[in-house]
């Protein structure tokens, strides 16, 4: 009677975008952060340099597609996504990296629920503390184009240094690396 080996066990999506696909998950992952920083700064560029007035100045998208910035349900999705992508993108990363990711994660969460909170006034048509426009609980003491910026930047510079770490990890973290991200390696190859 001879044993057949079984097959190994297919890796799992999640597995799979935290391993070989870890580098082209992340790149995707940036292109979408960068993205949506583009849309805040044009809309900043918009408001202190060019003088336009808050409600027209909308960023890029938003000027062919006014109801895009109008809409709750697209600022509440952004939030979403860099939370699903912090969390899930987060198994790749080790040490240092690890702890800023985490902190990026965090922070996202805490924007993620602002911006639920935004979306239930929006849903329920009440909105908070007698406002005439949905309301974030940090909005009560700053405006909120200048909030986002300020939410972005919180979320953006911990991810930026855990990235960092985890490109050029410190001796000793680059050995628990369960990914190819790391530009030392290739660099050598």
């Amino acid at each position: 009677m001879s044993v057949q080996a079984l097959p190994a066990p297919t890796p799992s999506l999640y597995e799979r975008l935290n391993g070989p696909w870890h580098e082209r998950a992340l790149q995707l992952f940036m292109v979408i952060v960068l993205g949506h920083w583009a849309e805040h700064l044009a809309q900043a560029y918009q408001i202190y340099a060019l003088g336009w007035d808050v409600p027209d100045a909308r960023g890029v998208l938003g000027l062919w597609f006014p109801w895009l910035v109008a809409s709750e349900a697209l600022h509440y999705g952004y939030a979403i996504v860099m939370l699903i992508g912090i969390w899930v993108l987060r198994k790749g990363f080790v040490g240092r990296s690890l702890t800023w990711w985490t902190v990026s994660l965090v922070i996202q969460f805490w924007h993620h629920i602002e911006h639920a909170l935004l979306q239930g006034q929006a849903i329920a048509g009440q909105n908070l503390f007698g406002a005439p426009v949905p309301t974030s609980l940090v909005q009560l003491w700053v405006p909120r184009v200048e909030l986002h910026l300020i939410y972005n930047s919180l979320v953006f510079i911990p991810m930026v240094i855990g990235m960092y770490y985890h490109l050029f990890p410190p001796k000793g973290e680059e050995v628990h690396a369960t990914c190819s991200c790391r530009i030392d390696s290739k660099v050598a190859a």
